[in-house]
């Protein structure tokens, strides 16, 4: 999944500021009682988005797949004191995990977490949102990327994970999962309504800027 090599990563995580002591413990969890951990954000890109949030201090984010929560903590911390973050997954048995480390984190005000299938939950949503991560089936990016661009305020950012596939976006075969990220970033890449580029962090990220 790591398209650097272990040791520019090592240099990386011993020049960054320290995991919070609750990533932690979500990160060490996440690994010895969930399957495919490596789903998991994980230290660098979740400060990543924490700096993100940072910067935008967005009142609004929506993240379409919770997994473990990881990546949603990061994101909402950045977050005012009104601010909310939605996260949608359709694993309900993950659900308590999250829940659990979202309180850890002091966070259980400013996280609502939907539990379903995120093509019915997205339409429903009365919001207009300042921020969107995308990191779930990545067969249907495209169709989220749809679902949520008119609830994007102009200005506001489509980040997606995922994009370069572990490098496989580059292979003259693809699988159906590569061929789905492929056709995201060419879809994105074509949207004139956007600004875009791939930033090479952890696994890729696909950034969009919403201009009109």
């Amino acid at each position: 999944m790591h398209l650097v090599s272990a040791e520019i990563e090592q240099y990386i995580e011993q020049h960054s500021s320290a995991e919070h002591k609750v990533l932690q413990e979500l990160n060490r969890e996440t690994h010895l009682k969930v399957q495919m951990p490596q789903m998991l954000s994980g230290h660098l890109q979740g400060q990543f988005l924490a700096m993100v949030t940072g910067m935008l201090q967005p009142k609004r984010i929506l993240e379409i797949g919770t997994y473990t929560g990881y990546s949603g903590i990061c994101l909402a911390n950045g977050l005012g004191e009104d601010g909310i973050l939605y996260t949608i997954d359709i694993n309900e048995e993950l659900q308590p995990m999250a829940e659990t480390y979202i309180t850890k984190a002091g966070l259980t005000k400013k996280v609502k977490q939907l539990i379903g299938d995120a093509q019915q939950i997205i339409p429903d949503l009365n919001e207009t949102f300042d921020l969107v991560f995308i990191d779930a089936d990545k067969v249907n990016y495209s169709t989220y990327y749809d679902l949520v661009f008119d609830k994007v305020r102009t200005g506001g950012y489509i980040i997606a994970d995922n994009v370069l596939w572990s490098g496989k976006v580059v292979l003259e075969k693809k699988d159906k999962d590569t061929l789905a990220i492929d056709s995201y970033n060419k879809k994105v890449l074509a949207d004139k309504r956007v600004e875009t580029f791939i930033l090479p962090l952890r696994d890729g990220l696909n950034i969009a800027r919403k201009l009109v």
